[in-house]
Formats: structure tokens, sequence, C-alpha cells
């Protein structure tokens, strides 16, 4: 059982601190009007907004590119009962941009899949949330 003030709120500084250590996190969308999640790789830009590179003609691309999306990463140790978990919501487009496409190249995530005609897709972070747990 949790004892008062072994849980807590995370504010936006410190969620977006610890979004930027972790490597793999999850896009939460709609597909066919049904809720889908995906693992991903990404990467903070500057702009604090998610990044992750994906192949141009996926479903992922498909079903985000224009939506409100949810983007979610943590770190959890099972023997101490402790970790973190961070929620980005906002809304997901399509980097169009040539020059920002090649900044994202050299700079940006990479996929852990093969992907050919990649392209890389933007979280804007409207709503930043993250609780912490600390535990044993």
């Amino acid at each position: 059982m949790l004892r008062n003030g072994d849980f807590h709120a995370l504010d936006r500084r410190a969620c977006l601190r610890l979004l930027g250590g972790v490597p793999v996190g999850r896009v939460v969308y709609t597909q066919q009007a049904l809720p889908a999640v995906l693992p991903v790789t990404f990467r903070l830009d500057a702009d604090s907004s998610v990044v992750l590179r994906t192949a141009a003609g996926s479903e992922l691309v498909r079903a985000v590119d224009g939506a409100v999306v949810a983007f979610e990463a943590d770190e959890f140790d099972a023997l101490t009962h402790s970790g973190w978990s961070v929620v980005v919501t906002g809304r997901a487009t399509l980097v169009t941009d040539p020059a920002e496409h090649e900044r994202l190249a050299r700079y940006g995530p990479d996929s852990w899949m093969p992907v050919r005609e990649g392209v890389f897709v933007r979280i804007e972070p409207d709503m930043v949330t993250g609780r912490r747990l600390t535990g044993t």
C-alpha cells in the first residue's frame, strides 16, 4: 500500500527532462475508430516537441497526420516499486519543410526498424503531465 507522499505529480519542466533521457516511448492514436498504441524511438526537439521517424507510407503516418495523439514514456524499477511516467498530448504533423527534414535527418531520431523513404512526425506538446512513484 502506498503511503502519503509516495506518488507525486511532476511539473512540465521535470517531465521534459525525464523524456529527454529515454529513447523509446509509445504513440497512442486512433486507428479505424479504435485506440492503438505503438512503441517508437523518439527524440525531443529544441522546442520540446516529440519527434519520431517512420516510413512514409506507414499506417502510423496515415492515422496520425493532423490528429491529436498522446505520447507516453516511462521508466520503472520493479524491485523498488519506483519510477515515472510522462504523457504528452498534442497534434501530430508530418515535417514537410525540406530544411527541417534535413536537420532532423542529421540530428533527429533514428528508427530501430528499417525505414525506406523515412518521414518525421512532430507531436506538439500542448499538454504535458507526469507522475513519479517513489517506492521502497
